[in-house]
């Protein structure tokens, strides 16, 4: 098993992170991992993505050119990643904040309401939780659900843990999404 994951999206939407605990997920289940975090020139309200990869063999290059799996939470992140997607590949697209759809019809393009299913968690900076909860129903290989959420306390800062109950109900919730 071999995955390159871009996460994408404004600055304070959770990208980073997104990357982190599905990292720490897969390593503790012995899978070998790398996360690199990209930031716009602002931190909250400009653009992030992180390539991830994941495999069960050892990472020769942490550099991802053609991702095998991208999560989308805006549309510039949208118009700037969806091409680069692997004929083939998963596209996960925030319908909250798109109001378009991807125009490739040679990957799986799934849509989500994440900000919308979000808010009906208690906190719509969960978003990247609902997004994150999906992705895990529809590739399970890259980690479990429970792992994911046992690395919620190392992954998510300090200032942030009081989160983590909505954190977990995103996860799971978008989990339960098909």
């Amino acid at each position: 098993m071999y995955e390159g994951i871009i996460f994408a999206g404004f600055g304070g939407q959770g990208i980073i992170l997104s990357g982190k605990l599905i990292c720490i997920a897969a390593m503790r289940e012995g899978k070998n991992v790398s996360h690199i975090p990209s930031y716009g020139a602002e931190m909250r309200g400009g653009t992030a993505n992180c390539s991830v990869v994941i495999s069960d063999e050892e990472i020769a290059s942490p550099l991802i050119r053609q991702p095998s799996i991208c999560v989308v939470m805006n549309k510039p992140s949208l118009f700037k990643f969806e091409e680069s997607v692997q004929a083939g590949g998963l596209l996960i697209y925030n319908t909250s904040l798109i109001d378009l759809k991807p125009s490739r019809d040679d990957i799986r393009a799934v849509p989500v309401q994440a900000n919308d299913l979000a808010q009906e968690e208690g906190n719509v900076r969960s978003a990247n939780m609902i997004a994150l909860g999906l992705l895990l129903r529809l590739k399970p290989e890259l980690a479990a659900l429970d792992s994911v959420i046992s690395a919620l306390d190392e992954a998510v800062s300090a200032r942030n843990r009081s989160l983590n109950i909505i954190n977990t109900k995103s996860l799971k919730r978008g989990f339960s999404l098909s």
